[in-house]
């Protein structure tokens, strides 16, 4: 359980720390000339945000420092996206590009399927290792 956590926590920090800051430095996200500077910032500090916390939660569960807490941190970071992009009509979000269209597999949006996937990996990993904390 302890490799299948410490992998786990090391995607979602791949996925977080480096594949969205790479496919969000664009002018559809970051350097977007219609988004207002004050939007570009937030997605700034969000793309920042989340990628520290997500180095960090892996740093956690790789030293064993605190594996739960480190894959409970990945696991907020995962399921706010499921939740923003699940709420999406109640404020006019959308995983569509401007021109309406999106990276799809199968039909599904990429980012959903890919987040989707880490959320049940950690939800795997999180009761592996609430197993282990109870055996200890």
């Amino acid at each position: 359980m302890k490799y299948f956590s410490t992998i786990t926590a090391l995607l979602v920090a791949l996925v977080f720390a480096i594949t969205v800051p790479a496919l969000e430095l664009n002018d559809s996200h970051l350097t977007n000339p219609a988004w207002p500077e004050h939007a570009r910032l937030h997605e700034a500090w969000q793309l920042l945000s989340n990628a520290l916390i997500v180095v960090l939660a892996a740093w956690l569960v790789a030293t064993r420092k605190a594996p739960l807490l480190g894959l409970t941190l990945a696991a907020i970071i995962s399921l706010s996206f499921l939740f923003a992009w699940l709420t999406g009509d109640a404020y006019g979000g959308s995983m569509l590009h401007s021109d309406g269209t999106q990276m799809a597999v199968g039909g599904v949006n990429a980012a959903v399927l890919i987040v989707s996937v880490l959320a049940v990996l950690l939800a795997i990993a999180i009761s592996g290792e609430r197993r282990l904390a109870v055996g200890e």
